[in-house]
């Protein structure tokens, strides 16, 4: 599976998972809001292992995820 499609699947997966909880507490944007902090992380640290960043504590850079 590329890159694309495993970045649009698991997009896909949250939003409709997001939807879901969402309907299960009554409110569809508390559930899309939720899927889209998930998100982030899951993004946030799949490029950054993509990119061999993970776990580099650079005094010049700051910390990265």
């Amino acid at each position: 599976m590329s890159r694309r499609a495993l970045r649009i699947s698991v997009t896909a997966g949250l939003l409709i998972v997001g939807v879901v909880v969402g309907l299960i507490f009554q409110n569809v944007w508390l559930g899309i809001l939720l899927a889209a902090i998930v998100w982030l992380g899951w993004f946030l640290g799949y490029e950054s292992r993509r990119g061999n960043n993970a776990g580099v504590n650079d005094e010049d850079h700051g910390v990265e995820l």
